[in-house]
């Protein structure tokens, strides 16, 4: 339940030893940022108000022990760690692992329970996060596991106009090959048109899907994954109505700007479509979990470890991170609000030889 009016953002603080902290009361120096949402940090006050110290922010927060608590135009801070947690700026430590842990897991009680609306996620340190409760790759998988109802999740880097998704994570490169299949493909494909509908208001989505090899290919002297695997995929997506064309050898598709044509690109692998996506869009590009109930975003870049503490971090991503939450939240609303009562479609069944009127009842 929200308490106010306002998009309610829970925002966990990630990493207390990278720059999370830093474009977190970056983000909010500015006051304005109120204005379009009431944030919640699930966090420690003892590693925010180090930070805060530290870099001369002015940043205010007020610490709460529940969210219904939150009411008021001011940042909030719920208390998910022990008093002693130590701040080693710039080093990867297990305690810092563990609380990182603690914020994810007191965020998704509340948004299990309707408290919060859209959760943006600081960047995490991948290795130290690990333990009984966190065996995941990354944030993707951990929340379609906690949050997804059984639904897959679907990465998506994004900045404005330009959105990025992609058929594999985090895997090695030497397993993507054999983990690419027209089965996986397809369901990638389906999740990624569903969403460029529901949540960013596009009615029949331009879907661009990459090749795997050079040069796509080349007609199977580079590879013979586009001619058995993804071209068959793009095939069967466009006789059942999703507008996927392809499959594009990646360094053209970006070097001519190709991608400019089209709502969204499903790229093979990580890097393949990462690394020319942060090229473009790296200090506003965010990354967003699509395919499940709940809207999480997050900065495109990670705990930046040997800038931490220095007060150069940018806090740009951080901040269009919770832009974006807000407007997929607010357009998978009205979209969901337009299709609770759809008017039933009349038309003559020219098969009925008596013209009779028919109602469509789909």
């Amino acid at each position: 339940m929200n308490y106010d009016n306002k998009i309610r953002v829970g925002i966990t603080h990630g990493d207390i030893n990278g720059v999370g902290y830093e474009v977190i009361l970056k983000a909010f120096e500015d006051p304005t940022m109120l204005e379009f949402c009431t944030p919640v940090i699930y966090g420690s006050s003892k590693a925010a108000s180090y930070h805060r110290k530290t870099l001369n922010l002015q940043t205010a927060f007020t610490t709460i022990s529940n969210i219904s608590e939150a009411t008021h135009n001011r940042l909030y801070l719920i208390e998910v760690s022990n008093d002693d947690l130590k701040v080693e700026i710039g080093q990867p430590s297990a305690e810092a692992g563990e609380s990182a842990l603690a914020a994810l897991e007191r965020a998704i009680k509340d948004m299990k329970e309707g408290s919060i609306d859209v959760l943006v996620t600081a960047p995490i340190n991948k290795h130290t996060i690990q333990n009984a409760e966190f065996h995941f790759p990354g944030h993707t998988e951990y929340l379609e596991e906690r949050l997804g109802d059984g639904k897959k999740s679907l990465m998506i880097l994004m900045k404005d106009s330009l959105r990025v998704a992609l058929v594999t994570t985090h895997i090695p490169i030497t397993k993507v090959a054999s983990s690419i299949t027209k089965e996986l493909i397809k369901e990638k494909a389906k999740i990624f048109a569903k969403t460029l509908n529901s949540d960013f208001g596009k009615g029949r989505p331009r879907i661009a899907i990459l090749s795997l090899n050079p040069h796509a290919g080349d007609d199977g002297l580079l590879g013979n994954e586009e001619g058995e695997i993804i071209t068959p995929a793009i095939k069967e997506l466009v006789t059942e109505g999703i507008q996927a064309f392809g499959p594009y050898p990646a360094d053209g598709f970006f070097g001519s700007d190709k991608y400019t044509h089209f709502d969204g690109i499903l790229a093979m692998y990580h890097d393949q479509g990462l690394a020319p996506f942060k090229a473009i869009a790296m200090e506003e590009g965010i990354d967003y979990t699509a395919g499940l109930p709940i809207v999480r975003t997050s900065p495109a870049h990670g705990t930046a470890y040997d800038i931490a503490g220095k007060g150069i971090a940018s806090a740009e991503s951080f901040r269009q991170a919770i832009y974006a939450g807000i407007d997929i939240f607010r357009t998978r609303k009205s979209n969901d609000q337009a299709h609770q009562n759809p008017l039933r479609k009349q038309f003559y069944d020219r098969r009925d030889d008596s013209d009779k009127l028919k109602l469509d009842e789909e």
